[in-house]
């Protein structure tokens, strides 16, 4: 009874069966076929085996965030609104799974291409809470966090590109601004394998992460909300291919995915600083300068200098985007949504510039600071969570200014 109640917290209601899966987008499927296979060969040809491995990283990545509908924001708002932990139960599998791979790989040293791994972990202060409270918020409003807006722009939903739109405005607003924020007060980051090894800080996370676990699990019991609703998937071993996977499936070849792109590259998987480079790409195009900005000043000069497909975080967003694409064209999903209400737009908008903003403040994202940074066993990983949580609380209410939905108690699936 005790295990039962451990693996299946009550809710409302049972959960309804998926829908089955459309039929296969076969346009969409061959045209993102094309574009994945062309590119991985000239990344490949004209950048290096390196590059290309990353490109392909990041269609699985795609692919796997859309199959499991792997996501941050609807997993905090459900929490946050009526009490269901499920999402957060997956994050605590994701986070654990790549927080032993990273002890492994960190621990012992091991890269490849050259590369020597490195952990994620950021500064303790003001940029970090405000960042993430901030990047909370915009999440609500914009309707994804940094990974979910990639997948969902790649599988057609057109709403996402207007928060892709501003999530890029924010970040070179930051990198203008970076003058004004660049000494905010803060303590030396903190990595508990500074002080207790790789083995201790594993065991330590490990811990952590199981205490967040029971703490949702109890919140599930005691407010029993209403089931999340499961999306339409294939049947048999179609489901492979045509999804939807079960998020714990999502969890762990995320988690694998990711540790490649650590011993591939040297770096835990991020997103968000890709963004600043193309929108100063872009504004080079129509004749500014932001290279002459502080931000781009040092050891970022090189980057801006440098093509996009040269560039780590880029090379793995674009992948994340074309194999989102193909994943949805193979289950059914594809679709460009062409009518978006003012008030949508209005909040995709201003959501995706608060989450530009505030990944730069906080040094990342859902994912790099968050997933990378508690896989580190960095103290800032677990503060941007709970930074970000009080974010999700603010943004669940801003949602209703724009008319957005919230989950309620008496609904039959959030």
């Amino acid at each position: 009874m005790a295990t039962t109640a451990l693996l299946r917290p009550p809710t409302s209601s049972p959960t309804p069966p998926p829908a089955p899966a459309p039929g296969v987008r076969w346009v969409p499927l061959g045209m993102a076929a094309v574009l994945a296979a062309g590119l991985v060969a000239f990344v490949a040809v004209r950048h290096g085996a390196q590059q290309a491995v990353l490109l392909g990283l990041g269609l699985g990545l795609g692919a796997a965030l859309f199959h499991s509908r792997f996501g941050f924001t609807s997993a905090w708002r459900q929490l946050v609104a009526v009490g269901n932990g499920s999402g957060l139960r997956a994050h605590t599998l994701l986070l654990g799974t790549t927080a032993t791979l990273f002890a492994l790989v960190l621990g012992t040293g091991t890269g490849l291409f050259g590369t020597t791994p490195g952990p994620s972990a950021g500064s303790l202060g003001v940029g970090l809470v405000a960042g993430a409270v901030l990047f909370g918020v915009g999440m609500q409003l914009g309707g994804a966090c940094a990974s979910g807006t990639l997948f969902a722009v790649g599988s057609g939903q057109s709403s996402i590109l207007l928060t892709l739109g501003g999530f890029i405005a924010g970040t070179v607003l930051y990198a203008w601004a970076f003058p004004l924020v660049d000494d905010l007060p803060a303590f030396p980051a903190f990595l508990l394998s500074d002080h207790v090894g790789w083995a201790g800080s594993w065991a330590v996370t490990i811990a952590l992460l199981a205490v967040v676990w029971f703490v949702s699990t109890a919140v599930q019991r005691r407010r029993v909300p209403p089931p999340t609703e499961p999306p339409p998937s294939a049947r048999g071993v179609a489901r492979v291919l045509r999804g939807s996977w079960p998020l714990w499936v999502g969890a762990l070849v995320l988690s694998v995915l990711g540790a490649g792109v650590l011993l591939v590259s040297g770096g835990a998987w991020g997103i968000t600083s890709a963004f600043t480079l193309w929108g100063s790409k872009l504004l080079q195009l129509v004749g500014l300068h932001p290279e002459e900005w502080l931000y781009w000043s040092g050891s970022r000069s090189a980057q801006l200098a440098a093509p996009v497909l040269t560039d780590t975080v880029s090379l793995t967003n674009i992948g994340i985007m074309v194999g989102a694409a193909l994943a949805s064209a193979a289950g059914g999903a594809w679709v460009l949504h062409r009518g978006i209400p003012a008030r949508t737009a209005a909040a995709a908008v201003i959501g995706g510039v608060l989450m530009g903003v505030g990944a730069r403040l906080a040094s990342g994202c859902n994912i790099g600071a968050y997933l990378a940074g508690i896989a580190s066993g960095s103290a800032s990983g677990w503060i941007w969570g709970i930074a970000a949580l009080a974010g999700t609380w603010l943004g669940i209410r801003a949602r209703r200014v724009f008319g957005l939905g919230v989950p309620a108690p008496r609904d039959s699936v959030c």
